[in-house]
């Protein structure tokens, strides 16, 4: 998924129910109109979950909420550069095991779609691709490249032996029912020219030629060659058909949010907005439907890609990043799949009579001999439309779909949601007091060699690209000297160094401690997302003869899309200069062809001080702890917080850097790096009207990302170690970890309809206000509107669920009693404390 072709999972509409754990052998078609099982034809919602970015344990608890949400199969991803880190050397274990991801799916009587790239894109580090394919002699990536085509066969075919020797494919009786090759090669391949075709022609021969028994599909493909089947990624893909009429039309990603960048504000998109353009999608004759993403979860790590994305990789997606319910959207698609599942037959069996009645309004009906089923659309963004249709009236509010499985009543519509809303809320440790219980001790990482002697392991006449190092670390020591005399063209009393970087993070130094109060930094620069160079200059002050010249890139993960992608240049491509200037003149002196030394990473990354078993774990020091202090490492201890709620380290007042847990990396952090200050509403998210990145946003100014997660499993019930090294500088002393968990719930159901309450395992506590009528505001900001049920709704609700963990209501005048709403359509709407 990512730009505006990114990765996604698939939503199934069958029943769920009929699904047994156990696959028999099962054939697997097509017919333009629906994927065939086993001689059932169906259509089909999916969700994607990226098993690299929860851990086993989580795996599943997450599949069995994707399954009561109403998905009948996950959707993931083959990630190559964590299987193959180094040429032939795999690594299927801990969050990489693959097998038992799949095999979990099954377990819960789930399909599952097998997306082998293997390039990926998934806003993961180089989109998946190991980096040493970079260094390759000879190789050109994603095109039609022997080189290159040799390792994709190779990685490929792997995968897909793996697979068989399971049995998991579902002509071998497992679950996985579709398998893709290539990904959004379409939106690229333009700038391959005639390579690009003859290489996409060679995905499909390859991947038939594995014989997997199950269809291939290519997503973003419009030329995929037969028989692989193209699909459409995309916020709304209603519009899309296929280049073959007897494909099925279907959408491997529904992006039910958007990433988050370094700099970038916290994107979301709407319940209503996601279940519209589901509902469209189905209604215009969709076959598969997949969620991308279903379950974002964490960068941890260096996985994360861009470069600039972020560690968290949410994605405002039904299920949040911390494995909880993200509600309402979670509630509002499962009432959906669960009506569009009660439309199965009609929709794969029925005859389709399309009405276009004018104005953006339109209705669909799929008849059979026994029953027929019915869409009615509204696509204006601000015009709700009362529809009369087969001599009933309809309101159908602007850009919602109404679905009536009878062709009669209305049994959901996309905009009017009858689900709870959750307030996640973060939880002090209950098992000690933090910050104050943290005892921190500290160490310096180790940079004389470099800064002051520039000493390193390789040297070159040239400046190198980054990726040159495979990736085996975000730092690369860049280290040169240059000798000035006083009658050197280049003397000045104004000189300056100026370096062409790439976007990431660089840091310079000149002469040691020559330069600067209070560090020997002259200065730390970076750029944002999107931005692939830029040109750092700062004064600096030489002296005559020899003067040492350090520069330290570091990366904040690879670039992971567009056309060429793996040819953007990483670290410091130069020229690196000199410039002195004597009043309108200015002489340079271009450093880029002198000999440079090269070091890779840093001393404490690579004695992994970090880890529990490090025979360097004694060397930490607890007098005159240092803050705002740069390539510091940090360790303390903590408790592990008290029951089973998810965990979130808070790094406030820390810079940049990495974290580790009990040895286990949770990811890159940079809460110094705030958010952007424009573009943030304090209105709610209006649902009408296309969605798009920018559309509706929060956290303008605030720090991009100041909580990480850190699973259950990463910790014990004993004593646990945190030890975070901070490279920009830093205050420990606001660190702390706390749960997190819906504090406030809030239940919203139109009349006749069943309000639901949940806690998500604890008791409701509290019943904060309860009406029946037509009340106003947003969850924390109810109010009574005009009109209201004459029976007490608050006392009715509180006696139902205060002290139960759920509680059902129906939203109706029997229970609450009559109202004076002559036109108003009323609800129930109900705000608790969990």
């Amino acid at each position: 998924m990512g730009s505006s072709n990114y990765v996604g999972f698939a939503l199934f509409l069958s029943v769920i129910a009929l699904i047994s754990p156990l696959f028999y052998a099962v054939e697997v078609s097509h017919d333009g109109r629906a994927i065939t099982i086993d001689g059932e034809r169906r259509i089909l919602l999916s969700g994607s979950i990226h098993y690299p970015r929860s851990t086993p344990e989580m795996w599943p608890d997450l599949i069995k909420k994707a399954k009561e949400g109403g998905l009948d199969a996950i959707e993931t991803y083959v990630f190559w550069n964590a299987h193959e880190p180094v040429r032939r050397r795999y690594d299927f274990s801990g969050n990489n095991d693959l097998i038992r991801f799949l095999k979990t799916i099954q377990s819960e009587g789930l399909y599952a779609v097998l997306r082998i790239g293997p390039y990926v894109c998934a806003e993961w580090n180089y989109g998946g691709l190991p980096v040493w394919l970079h260094n390759m002699p000879g190789i050109e990536i994603r095109t039609a490249n022997d080189v290159f085509m040799n390792e994709m066969q190779n990685f490929t075919t792997l995968i897909v032996d793996m697979v068989k020797q399971e049995k998991l494919f579902a002509s071998q009786g497992g679950n996985i029912i579709l398998a893709q090759i290539e990904n959004e090669y379409g939106n690229v391949m333009a700038s391959y020219e005639a390579a690009g075709k003859a290489y996409i022609d060679w995905c499909a021969n390859m991947a038939e030629s594995l014989d997997v028994g199950v269809p291939w599909i290519m997503c973003q493909q419009d030329d995929a060659p037969q028989p692989m089947i193209n699909t459409c990624n995309g916020f709304y893909c209603d519009s899309f058909t296929p280049n073959n009429p007897n494909s099925p039309k279907m959408w491997t990603e529904n992006w039910t949010g958007w990433f988050k960048n370094w700099g970038g504000k916290d994107p979301h998109r709407t319940a209503e907005d996601v279940a519209y353009a589901v509902a469209r999608f189905f209604q215009r004759g969709g076959t598969f439907q997949n969620y991308y993403m279903y379950h974002g979860g964490t960068n941890f790590g260096r996985t994360a890609g861009g470069p600039y994305i972020t560690t968290s990789y949410d994605y405002d997606a039904p299920i949040d990043e911390y494995g909880n319910l993200n509600q309402p959207k979670w509630g509002h698609l499962k009432q959906l799949h669960g009506v569009l599942k009660s439309m199965e037959r009609t929709l794969t069996h029925g005859n389709i009579t399309s009405i276009d009645q004018g104005n953006g309004v339109s209705v669909t009906i799929y008849a059979t001999n026994e029953t027929s089923s019915c869409f009615i659309g509204n696509t204006n963004t601000t015009g709700d439309a009362t529809v009369t249709f087969q001599g009933s009236e309809y309101n159908v509010p602007a850009w919602s779909v109404s679905v009536l499985p009878d062709c009669k009543n209305e049994a959901y519509n996309t905009a009017k949601l009858n689900t709870q809303t959750n307030v996640m809320v973060k939880r002090e440790n209950q098992a000690e007091s933090e910050p104050v219980a943290l005892r921190w001790t500290w160490r310096p990482e180790t940079t004389n060699d470099t800064v002051q002697l520039g000493k390193g392991h390789v040297a070159a006449s040239h400046l190198v690209d980054q990726k040159v190092i495979n990736d085996i670390s975000d730092y690369l020591w860049y280290m040169t000297s240059v000798n000035i005399k006083e009658n050197d063209p280049l003397w000045s009393d104004d000189m300056s160094i100026r370096v062409n970087g790439t976007g990431h993070v660089l840091h310079a130094y000149v002469n040691g401690e020559y330069i600067g109060k209070l560090s020997r930094l002259i200065c730390s620069h970076w750029a944002t997302y999107g931005i692939f160079n830029y040109v750092f200059e700062k004064k600096v002050k030489l002296h005559p003869g020899k003067n040492q010249i350090t520069l330290l890139s570091a990366t904040v993960g690879f670039q992971n899309y567009g056309p060429k992608f793996d040819m953007i240049e990483s670290g410091l491509p130069g020229p690196v200069e000199l410039i002195g200037r004597k009043g309108d003149e200015s002489v340079i002196k271009d450093l880029s062809s002198h000999k440079w030394t090269y070091e890779v990473g840093l001393h404490g990354l690579e004695n992994k001080v970090y880890s529990l078993d490090s025979r360097y774990a004694s060397k930490w020091q607890a007098e005159r702890l240092p803050i705002n202090r740069m390539m510091t490492w940090y360790k303390t201890t903590f408790k592990a917080p008290l029951g089973t709620d998810p965990v979130a380290l808070d790094l406030q007042g820390m810079g940049k850097g990495e974290a580790w847990v009990n040895g286990q990396s949770i990811g890159r952090y940079w809460p110094s790096y705030l958010a952007e200050e424009d573009g943030c509403s304090t209105e709610p998210c209006d649902y009408r009207g296309e969605y798009g990145s920018s559309k509706c946003v929060s956290n303008c100014g605030q720090p991009t990302q100041r909580w990480y997660h850190v699973p259950r499993s990463f910790m014990t019930n004993d004593v646990n170690t945190l030890v975070v090294f901070e490279e920009l500088g830093g205050n420990p002393s606001l660190v702390n970890f706390q749960t997190v968990a819906a504090g406030t719930v809030c239940g919203n159901a139109y009349e006749n309809k069943d309000m639901e309450l949940s806690c998500q395992g604890r008791p409701i506590s509290a019943i904060s206000f309860a009406s029946f009528g037509d009340p106003q505001g947003t969850c924390g900001s109810f109010y009574k509107g005009s009109c209201e049920g004459g029976n007490g709704a608050l006392d009715i609700v509180r006696k139902a669920c205060v002290g139960k963990e759920n509680c059902s209501i129906q939203a109706s005048e029997d229970v609450f009693g009559s109202t004076n709403c002559s036109s108003t359509a009323k609800r129930l709407v109900v705000e608790a404390i969990c």
